[in-house]
């Protein structure tokens, strides 16, 4: 049976991805692999209108954004983390875990952060030394406004770095890194960027780099001075994962191909689908109209119905998707639908979706459910 995995990541893969993946050891002090690694990070900067250096990581999501906090604060430094999930939950983690001053901005889960109240915020307290959001919060299906939550932070008190867990977001939906005065983001690999887990990134622009320089948290592994001295030279300062940087080497490839526009066109329009599909199957969706990320939806399950033997059934029929995490564990499913994805592998999922339904004794027509998301991905694709 093939798998239909739609979790919120790792993604699946393309064939030449899996291919590139296999291919033979190289030298990572060579001049066949400083092309590799300068080819990437010179694609990603283009992709996310970025001046800034971007540098390849060897870890997870999780470390680039402990790299992105180790590198650019003192303990004791005041910062300030909007939380509208899980993720921005674990960003306020790292800060405090590393002695940093942490204030937190909560915003309830399945909200986005509104630009006006961050504003109020920042006016009514002493500055800070660093603002970290999330622009796609996996953990609820929202996007933030964040070109305009950036703009609230350049305006208000001090002057604060831009620090943003983009890991969910990069590749798939529209980030200028320049133009939206942002000056430090993360991603990783397996997201949009369609590539093994392994590489974390991070880009990091001329305001971050005179915090680095000052910054006294502990770092050795992570540090963002050792790893621009060496990619300088085309390398990095430990060993990397080579093999996970020849598929994202040809995954990058791919994105640059298609063009940013028709990406986030495409990521656009499965998400729009994927949310018409779920709520003609009789789901109510988590994010509000406005906020929805272009990624990953969430749902609520229906009332009575257990997370466990619905997910397991849906697994037996190859559809592997996520569900909710922390306080909404056993509330919540989550459809992932972000790099190598096309409109067939999410019809098929909201049709083995609507068929589980049915057998735990809910009414949506799979058929039905199938062709409503599909007119709705057809009619969004034509619309833009």
């Amino acid at each position: 049976m093939t798998q239909n995995l739609r979790i919120p990541g790792p993604t699946p893969l393309p064939d030449e991805v899996l291919d590139a993946q296999s291919s033979p050891m190289t030298d990572h002090r060579g001049a066949e692999f400083a092309e590799i690694l300068r080819g990437i990070s010179s694609g990603i900067g283009g992709l996310i209108g970025a001046s800034g250096d971007v540098l390849l990581l060897t870890g997870s999501g999780s470390g680039a954004m402990e790299a992105a906090v180790v590198n650019t604060l003192s303990p004791g430094d005041r910062v300030l983390v909007i939380s509208i999930g899980a993720f921005g939950d674990r960003f306020a983690g790292i800060a405090e875990a590393f002695g940093a001053n942490v204030e937190r901005l909560d915003i309830a889960w399945g909200e986005a952060a509104d630009p006006a109240a961050l504003t109020a915020h920042l006016a009514t307290n002493p500055p800070y030394a660093a603002v970290l959001l999330t622009h796609n919060e996996t953990s609820t299906g929202v996007t933030n406004p964040l070109r305009e939550l950036a703009a609230a932070i350049r305006s208000g008190p001090g002057d604060p770095l831009v620090v943003v867990d983009g890991i969910s977001g990069l590749g798939a939906m529209p980030f200028e890194m320049d133009a939206w005065g942002v000056d430090l983001v993360v991603s990783a690999s397996q997201k949009a960027w369609m590539g093994s887990p392994g590489i974390g990134i991070a880009v990091i622009g001329e305001h971050a780099w005179a915090a680095i320089e000052r910054a006294r948290m502990p770092r050795f592994y992570w540090d963002f001075r050792q790893a621009r001295s060496f990619a300088a030279k085309g390398q990095t300062p430990w060993t990397p994962a080579v093999s996970v940087l020849f598929g994202l080497k040809v995954g990058l490839e791919r994105l640059l191909s298609e063009g940013p526009e028709r990406t986030w066109a495409r990521h656009e329009a499965i998400a729009r689908g994927a949310q018409v599909g779920m709520e003609a199957a009789g789901l109510r969706l988590v994010a509000p109209a406005g906020h929805r990320s272009p990624t990953v939806t969430a749902a609520w399950l229906p009332d009575g119905l257990e997370w466990a033997p619905f997910n397991a059934a849906m697994r037996s029929r190859g559809l592997v998707i996520a569900g909710g995490q922390a306080k909404w564990t056993g509330k919540i499913l989550r459809f992932g639908h972000m790099g190598h994805v096309e409109w067939p592998d999410i019809g098929d999922a909201l049709r083995v979706l609507a068929e589980t339904l049915r057998e735990f004794g809910h009414p949506p027509d799979p058929v039905a459910t199938e062709a409503a998301g599909r007119e709705a991905f057809e009619s969004a694709l034509v619309a833009r």
